[in-house]
């Protein structure tokens, strides 16, 4: 499906529905901004011709680059609430993660969207795992991790085949890395793929675990607008983030792209939704503020890629977003599912860019009708608190 380009100062919108219908709620599911690295992101033992950039902010946090661009994102999406002043009490729900960069990136997008309201931004407490963004930690579902294992091994066709297919990025990677080792500049061992000790969740090495982790790393200097200079040591374009993006993207063919993993790992999100989506009365808006892990599982429970300028598939951008919209018109109500981004080069340059992608859902198409997208979606989904 061809994307939608706004510039969102300009304050234009061509929605995928009939002229005359009524959009009449907007839930989002959307990755936070752009963060510093996670501590062991790029794992320690990774060779490196060079010195890596030092951040603003410490490991893991958004930083204030991060926050301006999902800012652009608030202001864009101002125009759902149809709304010239401070939204109506409980028209607009802020839901995030525990984590710091989730909290600070529904904190930015509550204040850019209602400048001035002070609307609310839920989340639980410090310490509390949140079951909608991690319910494999917390145990939100029955999940099975042999069952997991199994799945995951049918769909890439086992962790050697995965690693085989992406040798192409990794050597690009090397090359962006340049320590010039003929055994390449990561020290994976070999790739096992296994159930955790606690056996609620699953366990990946090799290639793709360890690289991965460096390419996002390489992806988030560039994003966060450093001089080229300092982005993959002065080595890597926006065409070689892009290719090594794909091994970021790897990672949730394990994590979250199998049936088996997507219906675990989106199924707090998903039913929430759904419940959000068919309530009879609720928020015009709805934004749910969480990572790339949960965006992709969703993506996968709906039978869907995410494609956005910069990117390489399925590898969400920062402040990345599925929108789902309800909508009334002559036959019923109808849910539309749209893919909402910056693009990179906006991300980096800031610029007031936002490219919104309809999708056909599998099954349904752009216009799917409301009851049946409740059912399509809700079979994929697993029970919650069967854990």
């Amino acid at each position: 499906m061809r994307p939608i380009l706004f510039l969102a100062a300009a304050l234009t919108f061509a929605p995928p529905a009939a002229a005359r219908d009524t959009l009449d709620r907007v839930v989002v599911l959307m990755r936070h901004g752009v963060r510093a690295p996670i501590t062991g992101e790029a794992p320690a033992d990774t060779k490196v011709d060079g010195a890596w950039p030092a951040w603003p902010v410490a490991p893991e946090v958004l930083t204030a680059h991060g926050a301006k661009a999902i800012a652009q994102l608030a202001r864009y999406d101002r125009r759902w609430l149809s709304a010239k002043s401070c939204p109506t009490p409980g028209s607009v729900r802020i839901r995030t993660n525990t984590a710091e960069r989730t909290i600070a990136t529904g904190r930015a997008y509550a204040d850019a969207l209602a400048p001035s309201c002070k609307l609310p931004v839920d989340h639980n407490p410090d310490g509390q795992v949140a079951p909608l963004f991690e319910p494999l930690r917390a145990g939100a579902t029955a999940f099975d991790a042999d069952k997991a294992v199994a799945a995951i091994t049918a769909y890439t066709g086992g962790v050697d085949a995965l690693t085989d297919r992406h040798v192409d990025a990794i050597r690009t990677l090397d090359r962006v890395l340049g320590c010039g080792l003929p055994t390449g500049c990561s020290t994976p061992g070999p790739a096992t793929l296994k159930p955790t000790r606690d056996r609620r969740g699953i366990e990946l090495t090799g290639p793709i675990r360890s690289t991965s982790g460096t390419a996002q790393v390489i992806l988030l200097q560039y994003a966060e607008g450093m001089p080229m200079a300092q982005v993959g040591f002065g080595r890597a374009d926006a065409g070689a983030i892009r290719r090594i993006g794909t091994l970021h993207a790897a990672l949730f063919d394990v994590f979250t792209r199998s049936p088996y993993m997507a219906a675990h790992q989106a199924g707090p999100l998903g039913h929430h939704m759904l419940a959000t989506l068919t309530e009879a009365t609720g928020p015009r808006l709805e934004m749910l503020v969480g990572h790339d892990t949960n965006v992709t599982a969703l993506g996968a429970a709906l039978g869907v890629d995410l494609d956005a300028p910069g990117f390489a598939r399925n590898d969400v951008a920062p402040g990345g977003a599925l929108v789902l919209k309800r909508w009334h018109g002559r036959r019923g109500r109808y849910v539309t599912v749209s893919y909402r981004v910056q693009p990179l080069e906006a991300i980096r340059s800031g610029a007031a860019t936002v490219v919104e992608t309809p999708i056909a859902i599998p099954g349904c198409g752009i216009r799917c009708p409301l009851d049946r997208f409740d059912k399509l979606l809700r079979a994929r989904l697993a029970p919650v608190g069967a854990g």
